[in-house]
């Protein structure tokens, strides 16, 4: 469906979705290749909030971001944070459960900062993909959110719910009411049952 000049892919509506940090302990911070996507207007609010937020990273985080900087542009000519040792993001810290936090986060919930966090990483697990003429915004399947997607399941909370806020965020409060809407009025049809042996 298309909401104003945004493509979105039918699974925001009808994958169920809640993060349970208990069980994944917080994976999408160290899993992968890179660190969390920026959006170009994000790098000079990185520089910016830097000295606030250092007091909440690791010593291997402080490390990273002084040898790489507060970002990287990878082969791609995208950007992205820096990530310590080649894999959690040097922005990461561990709480005393072993769960992966943000130190930006953690800065802004204590004041410091008005930047929650990279917008990549707030609405995860959608990934937007700009194109020359829209927006596209689709669901990343990664096993490593297995546990969030039967925790969904079983409050039966679909994604475009759970993320509402940084959908907001995103596209602001009006377009995320167009997106309830459109969801409301073109419910996804039933899945068919298979058939028994």
């Amino acid at each position: 469906m298309k909401i104003g000049e945004v493509m979105v892919s039918d699974d925001i509506r009808t994958v169920e979705f809640v993060c349970h940090l208990e069980k994944c302990k917080g994976a999408c911070c160290v899993e992968g290749e890179l660190g969390a996507p920026l959006d170009e207007d994000e790098l000079p609010v990185m520089r910016e909030i830097q000295q606030a937020v250092q007091p909440y990273l690791t010593d291997e985080g402080k490390k990273a971001i002084a040898e790489q900087g507060p970002y990287i542009l990878d082969e791609d000519g995208d950007y992205s944070t820096p990530t310590s040792g080649g894999r959690e993001c040097a922005y990461a810290l561990y709480d005393d459960r072993g769960i992966l936090k943000c130190g930006i986060e953690q800065a802004y919930l204590d004041g410091k900062i008005k930047f929650r966090k990279p917008i990549s990483c707030h609405l995860y697990p959608i990934r937007v993909t700009k194109k020359r003429d829209f927006e596209a915004v689709n669901y990343h399947k990664w096993g490593i959110c297995s546990a969030a997607c039967a925790y969904g399941k079983s409050l039966q909370v679909p994604l475009y719910q759970f993320l509402k806020a940084p959908l907001v965020r995103k596209y602001g409060e009006d377009w995320y009411r167009q997106l309830v809407t459109a969801i409301e009025e073109n419910p996804a049809p039933a899945k068919k049952k298979k058939p028994s042996r």
